[in-house]
């Protein structure tokens, strides 16, 4: 990746200028980051969100919450919003999915800790001005799944209206059970967004698109992983641990909500995986399609889905599901 050419004015503004700008990494959006290395201020990440395709006024609001409730997000050193520029924490090499794909952490206890980070999250106040996760957005998003996987397999009569009724009859009582208690859900809650620290605990990223909703969603996005396993006795384990450190009562409903969001979030990852695919050229996402399809199964199973798991039924045949994309994947 080349560094933006904003990128050595910026950092001299800040007191690093003359810092080594080495690539790090990107994401599925339009953001690039960046290690900038300096003999005397030391290592920092610049991140470059143009502003035309990202605004990082919601990353800069969250991460600046999490820190003020005691949560470890980067701290922002530096910032030029015109030019879509951050100068952030560096939170170093320790992404909790690579440390754990070569065996070097404690699997259960860093999903415990993640676990008991969430629940911390979730007993501070909401931050102001903070938007609701609420029917419209949800229904946004899990419509990515007609707008873009179907068509991608050649799916043209698209029963729409059934779709839409089967979610509306599912999620009634999720939605009051969210407008009651909403937390703060950083909705990309995961092991590939998790750092271990040097100082202990657990580093935040990616929560720029934070919204208030229900205290189940960021447990699936943990537990249920896009990108890797979680061994389901682990998942049972890690959501027993939430529910008893949450004070949660009503276990089965909690379940249930549980099952709820794992499907939304789910059936939206296999749209967004598509679309990414499609069109925006990056094809290396589609290998996880196979880990999804197991996983959006094992949602549709609980009885709450069942509206949901009928059309799934009678217009997603097996032909349409995991082995569809063994072909496309890399």
């Amino acid at each position: 990746m080349t560094p933006p050419t904003l990128a050595p004015a910026f950092l001299d503004a800040a007191g690093w200028g003359g810092a080594e700008i080495l690539p790090l990494a990107g994401d599925a959006s339009f953001r690039r980051y960046f290690r900038v290395v300096h003999p005397e201020q030391g290592r920092g990440v610049l991140m470059d969100a143009p502003p035309e395709h990202e605004d990082s006024r919601p990353f800069i609001a969250i991460a600046e919450h999490l820190d003020a409730q005691g949560l470890r997000a980067p701290r922002i050193l530096h910032r030029d919003l015109e030019a879509g520029l951050l100068l952030l924490e560096d939170f170093g090499d320790r992404r909790v999915a690579p440390v754990l794909a070569s065996s070097q952490g404690d699997e259960r206890a860093i999903y415990a800790d993640a676990v008991d980070t969430l629940v911390k999250l979730h007993e501070a106040p909401l931050p102001r001005g903070i938007e609701p996760y609420d029917e419209t957005v949800l229904k946004r998003e899990v419509d990515l799944f007609v707008d873009w996987y179907l068509p991608a397999l050649g799916v043209e009569d698209i029963d729409r209206d059934g779709f839409d009724a089967a979610w509306k009859a599912a999620w009634p009582g999720l939605l009051a059970r969210t407008a009651a208690h909403p937390v703060l859900v950083l909705r990309d809650y995961h092991a590939d967004n998790l750092m271990l620290l040097d100082e202990g605990g657990l580093g935040l990223l990616d929560f720029q698109d934070a919204l208030a909703g229900h205290a189940a969603y960021d447990l699936v996005s943990l537990l249920q992983d896009a990108r890797r396993d979680v061994d389901p006795a682990l998942e049972s384990e890690m959501r027993d641990r939430f529910i008893q450190r949450s004070g949660i009562e009503d276990r089965a409903t909690f379940l249930a909500d549980y099952e709820l969001m794992g499907a939304q979030r789910n059936v939206k990852i296999l749209g967004i995986f598509t679309r990414l695919w499609k069109r925006d050229g990056k094809s290396s996402y589609l290998k996880f399609q196979p880990r999804m399809w197991g996983l959006v199964e094992r949602n549709l199973a609980h009885p709450a889905l069942a509206p949901v798991a009928d059309w799934f039924d009678r217009n997603v045949p097996p032909a349409l599901r995991a082995a569809a994309w063994q072909e496309h994947a890399e």
